[in-house]
Formats: C-alpha cells, sequence, structure tokens
C-alpha cells in the first residue's frame, strides 16, 4: 500500500501542470524556440569572429567577454524595466531588436558595422528577453506548480540548445568550416558561419506570432484561480512620441528606485554573495560555448561533430531535469545547488587526464558503434572523444541538481512585485564567467591549445576544474552567513 502511495505522490508530481493557465504553455514554447536561436548563434560567435572578422584567439575572446558581459549588464537592468512596462511588451520589444541585429550579422563583413549594428543591438534584444521568461515562471504557475514549472522550463531551455548543436555540426558537414551557402533571392554567397546566424534569424523570426497572439496583458495564475488585470493606458491619450518619451523617463527612474529598495533588503547582499560563487560553475559553460568549439575541432580535426557531442547533455537533461525536480521537490534549493555544484565541478578533472587512459575504452566495441552511429565517425576513435563522453555525463548530472534551482532560488527570496528584479540578478554569474572567460580563454587556448604546435589541452582543462571547485567548497564554507530562507521551504 505505501509502495502504491508513493507510486501516486510521484506521477501527481508531474500531472500537477496538467491544469496550468495556457500562458505557462507559451513560455515554455518561448523559451525553447529563444534558446535555439541563441544557442545556433552563440557556439558559432568565436568562429565568426576569427573567420569572417579576422580576430585571432586573444581578441575573440576579448570581443566576446564585452558583447556577453555588456549582455549580463543589460540584463540585471532589464529585470527593473519589465516591472514597469509588462511582461508581454518588454518579450516583443526584444524579438524585434534581436531580429535587426541578426539581419546584419548575417550580411555584415565590416567590422565596426557587424559590432555596431549586429552585435551591440543584439546584446540588448537578448536581455530584452531573458529575465522576463523567469519571471513569466513565476507569474504563470501557482505555488504547487512551481518546482515543476523550473524543472520544465530548464528542460525546454535544453531542447533549445540540442537544437542548437544539431544545426551547428549540420551546416558544418554540409558546407565546411569555411563554405559558402548562395542565398536563392538575390544570389548573394555567405559562408558558412554567416549562414548559421541567418538560421538563428529564422527561428527568432517564429517568436513574433507566438507571443503577441499566446499571451495576454495582465494574465496571472493564483492559487485561488486565473487572474487577469486589464492593462490601462499609462499616460492616458496622449501622443506616441510623447509616451515614448515619458515611458523612458519613467522607467529609468523605476530602475533607480528599484535597486535602491533592494539595496535596503538583506537578502538582496546574501544573494549577490551566492550567486558569485554561482559565478565559478557557469564558468564551464561558458567555456564549452566561448573555447570549447576551437578545442575540440582543433584536437580533433576540422569538421568533428563537436555540437553533437555537447547536445548529449541536452539530452541527458531533458530526461534528468523532470525526475530529479520531482523526487526533490521538497529540499531547499541552496542544498540541491552544493549537491549539483560539487557533482559538476568534479567533472572537469575527467579532462585533465591523460587521454592515452582511455585509449582501450576508445577501442572497445560499443564506443566504437557509438560513434559510428551517432557521431558519424568512421575508423579508430580518438580517445578525446570517449574523455568528452564521461565528462558530459557528470556534468549533466550535477547540472540537473543545481542548475534550475539557481533560478527558483532568486525567485523564491524576492519580495512581492519585485520577481524580475531579483530574477534579473540570478544572471550574475553569468557576467563573471564570462569576464573570466572573454580574458583568459584566448590566452589558454594560445598556451595550450594552439591552431599550429605542441598542445597541452590537459592542463588548460586542469586549470579550469580547479577553479570550478571554488563554488561548491564556497557554498558550504559561507552556508551559515548568505543563505536565506526560501518562501515554502521549511529547511
Amino acid at each position: 500500500m505505501n509502495d502504491v502511495r508513493k507510486s501516486v505522490s510521484f506521477l501527481g508530481r508531474f500531472t500537477v501542470l496538467s491544469g496550468a493557465m495556457p500562458e505557462l504553455w507559451i513560455t515554455f514554447a518561448i523559451k525553447m524556440l529563444a534558446v535555439a536561436a541563441y544557442q545556433v548563434m552563440n557556439v558559432t560567435l568565436v568562429l565568426w569572429l576569427s573567420s569572417t572578422l579576422g580576430y585571432d584567439d586573444r581578441w575573440a575572446g576579448y570581443m566576446v567577454f564585452l558583447w556577453s558581459a555588456s549582455m549580463t549588464v543589460f540584463t540585471i537592468l532589464v529585470g527593473s524595466l519589465t516591472d514597469a512596462i509588462g511582461l508581454r511588451r518588454t518579450f516583443l520589444l526584444g524579438v524585434m531588436i534581436c531580429l535587426a541585429a541578426r539581419a546584419v550579422m548575417t550580411f555584415a563583413t565590416v567590422k565596426w558595422l557587424a559590432l555596431a549594428g549586429g552585435l551591440i543591438p543584439l546584446a540588448i534584444g537578448e536581455a530584452l528577453g531573458t529575465p522576463v521568461l523567469v519571471a513569466a515562471i513565476r507569474r504563470y504557475s501557482t505555488t504547487a506548480q512551481r518546482s515543476v514549472s523550473f524543472s520544465f522550463f530548464y528542460v525546454m531551455m535544453n531542447v533549445g540548445l540540442f537544437v542548437g548543436y544539431l544545426l551547428f555540426d549540420l551546416v558544418r558537414k554540409y558546407l565546411g568550416e569555411h563554405g559558402q551557402f548562395v542565398l536563392p533571392v538575390g544570389g548573394i554567397s555567405i559562408t558558412s558561419y554567416q549562414t548559421l546566424f541567418l538560421i538563428s534569424f529564422l527561428i527568432e523570426l517564429l517568436l513574433l506570432p507566438v507571443i503577441y497572439w499566446g499571451i495576454r496583458e495582465g494574465a496571472e495564475a493564483t492559487d485561488e484561480g486565473v487572474k487577469i488585470t486589464p492593462p490601462q493606458p499609462r499616460y492616458g491619450h496622449q501622443s506616441i512620441w510623447r509616451t515614448a518619451r515619458l515611458t523612458v523617463r519613467d522607467t529609468l527612474r523605476d530602475t533607480g528606485r528599484g535597486f535602491a529598495t533592494m539595496a535596503r533588503q538583506d537578502g538582496f547582499y546574501r544573494l549577490l554573495a551566492f550567486l558569485m560563487l554561482i559565478a565559478f560553475l557557469k564558468l564551464i559553460f561558458m567555456w564549452m560555448y566561448y573555447a570549447y568549439p576551437k578545442f575540440g575541432i582543433r584536437e580533433l580535426g576540422e569538421g568533428a561533430p563537436v555540437g553533437r557531442l555537447s547536445a548529449i547533455n541536452s539530452v541527458l537533461i531533458i530526461v534528468l531535469v523532470p525526475i530529479v525536480g520531482a523526487l526533490t521537490q521538497k529540499s531547499s534549493a541552496y542544498r540541491m545547488v552544493i549537491v549539483g555544484g560539487a557533482i559538476s565541478a568534479a567533472a572537469g578533472f575527467i579532462m585533465a587526464l591523460p587521454p592515452g587512459w582511455f585509449q582501450s575504452v576508445a577501442d572497445s566495441t560499443p564506443i566504437r558503434w557509438g560513434a559510428h552511429w551517432y557521431l558519424g565517425l568512421s575508423g579508430e576513435v580518438n580517445p578525446w572523444y570517449v574523455m568528452i563522453l564521461f565528462y558530459v555525463v557528470v556534468l549533466s548530472f550535477g547540472e540537473a541538481f543545481y542548475s534550475p534551482r539557481v533560478y527558483e532560488y532568486a525567485a523564491a527570496i524576492a519580495p512581492k512585485g519585485q520577481e524580475a528584479s531579483y530574477s534579473a540578478l540570478s544572471y550574475v554569474p553569468f557576467f563573471l564567467a564570462k569576464l573570466f572567460i572573454g580574458v583568459f580563454s584566448g590566452r589558454m587556448l594560445e598556451k595550450y591549445c594552439p591552431e599550429t604546435g605542441v598542445r597541452d589541452s590537459q592542463t588548460m582543462w586542469l586549470i579550469v576544474a580547479l577553479i570550478t571547485m571554488i563554488a561548491p567548497v564556497g557554498l558550504i564554507a559561507l552556508r551559515r552567513w548568505i543563505r536565506v530562507r526560501e518562501a515554502g521551504r521549511e529547511e
């Protein structure tokens, strides 16, 4: 009887979303499409900077840092903007800016135009959508639905990542690393990496009708039912230009007031300390975006299916996160971040081992069959493939425990009306991780994994693994001082 009750209870944790309002499901779909568009561009970015714009490893790293850091800064500011003007309007504005920026990046080959007209505006557009989605999960889910909603939110993110990785490898397979694609309209020729940007643009385009017709302004899920507050014109019947000017003025004022209010809250500073430690975990994901593609191509050869290897992470997360989320629903977000962070940090040490240790595994029949079937390889399997596989599997198990809970933690401790502002702060770790990656990834690639010459990639990965370990150690050591009580949690 107890086993039956446990089974029903376990299944019930998943079916709690069966009565969710439509906007919650629309938010999941938006997350998947937005991440797919972003990921296609993101894994291509550093290669595009070097191949199309001519930056070396070091300067490509610097440009990535300037772009991604500015996006993170904009993301933090956008939290207050969203609280001021609403979710739907922020959604639409962000998508339109992203479309314009991606179009410029697809066709521009002049540095100043590609950067000023494409890369920088794209940072603003992406920032406008990032905290909005986290806040939307909070607003469109009830208390009982929240933990599972954040888990499914993370699942949809990984569906988008999986699609992005597959498209990345697909284009490189058929066009080559430095191939050309001729557009059927106009006969314009673009490079392999510009073609990937075009695909990113087309995916982003799908978001406009989904947001415009799928999101109701003022809709909110409460434990008593769906509540809809009709939007009220903030400035009456003013002209469009005066309305725009007043909106900018008041948004800046409200943003300043929002941060001033948060600065007076004790939980704000504890959350910042928590997020600064999380940055060391996020570092390894930034490394996978901006350094791993070059590492993989140099160690495994041009056309290596580095995207498919990374996509294994997305597949595992899609399976693991809902299960882990349901099984650990009663556990605090802080505790799960420690457990998952320790597992993820340990994964990096696999890549620091000598490749020769994995040669016998690489020669085994199951690995050869899997590499030939899934990766499209032929002949002998490089042991680096096995190391990356083991690394991605361990990393994924840790990620399933901790990563969704970082967003939940920020949302759970947020005061009423400041959900977007606090959710935006959950992206501070990305800023700090990007700071390290942007400044040091290019130098580390040049020193330990150059395009030509002797390589020592194990040392490079060892440095990354040691830095990542700071997160779980710090979270345990400083738990007494930085942990904040989470709403709805007894521990």
